[in-house]
């Protein structure tokens, strides 16, 4: 028999063992590392059915955020406008124009336009933008330079950490209120000191939970 089998096979078993183990645990970690919003929704941009520019609708032509998602400030969630919104200006601006054929056949329908949600967190985790708006968090610290956007796309990672990161120091991201939706203000202009958003933390009693319990419900 052992000219069959050399000495070495009665060490396989454990070598296979060994080898499995170490693939399993380097499998494991690659998908803990690249499988994070990080790498599987940053730069995500889907073609949308009605192409809307951000960047002209806010940088050129200054519309506030709150025009069109004008639920933020009091609700949970940012709310897509409604057709009837977009027709508010559309039924005299481009009126005919037929890249807007599907606003103006939805507005007449009530029947909404599909766009394609682009950012979204788990079911799990619960996110409340009232708070942040009214408490000096901008739109441009989770969604980016989104008045430079013709597309939107997904600029953050909006991860745990991510969110837990502003949460543990909130101060560098917090801005005054009338300062929310103006996505190109820089901190220290307008005559805001450079330190307001750590003296609104302690000004504002601003509690940033670090607790399980407060996305986690």
């Amino acid at each position: 028999m052992s000219d069959i089998f050399p000495k070495w096979t009665n060490q396989l078993p454990l070598k296979v063992a060994v080898g499995a183990l170490l693939v399993g645990a380097t499998t494991v970690a690659g998908f803990w590392y690249y499988f994070t919003p990080k790498y599987t929704r940053v730069g995500y941009q889907p073609v949308q059915p009605v192409a809307f520019s951000h960047a002209v609708h806010v940088d050129q032509l200054g519309m506030d955020c709150r025009y069109c998602h004008n639920g933020v400030e009091k609700s949970w969630y940012s709310n897509v406008p409604a057709s009837s919104t977009c027709m508010n200006c559309h039924n005299q601006v481009l009126a005919q124009d037929p890249r807007l054929a599907l606003v103006r056949e939805s507005a007449a329908s009530g029947k909404p336009i599909p766009w394609v949600q682009i950012h979204k967190t788990p079911d799990y985790v619960y996110f409340n933008h009232s708070v942040h708006i009214n408490r000096g968090i901008s739109c441009v610290h989770c969604h980016g330079q989104i008045n430079q956007m013709d597309e939107v796309r997904h600029a953050q990672p909006l991860s745990m950490t991510f969110c837990l990161d502003c949460h543990r120091n909130p101060g560098p991201n917090i801005r005054p209120p009338d300062k929310v939706t103006d996505l190109n203000w820089v901190p220290g202009t307008d005559g805001v000191p450079l330190d307001y958003g750590r003296k609104a933390v302690t000004n504002w009693h601003v509690n940033a939970s670090q607790n399980c319990s407060a996305c986690h419900r």
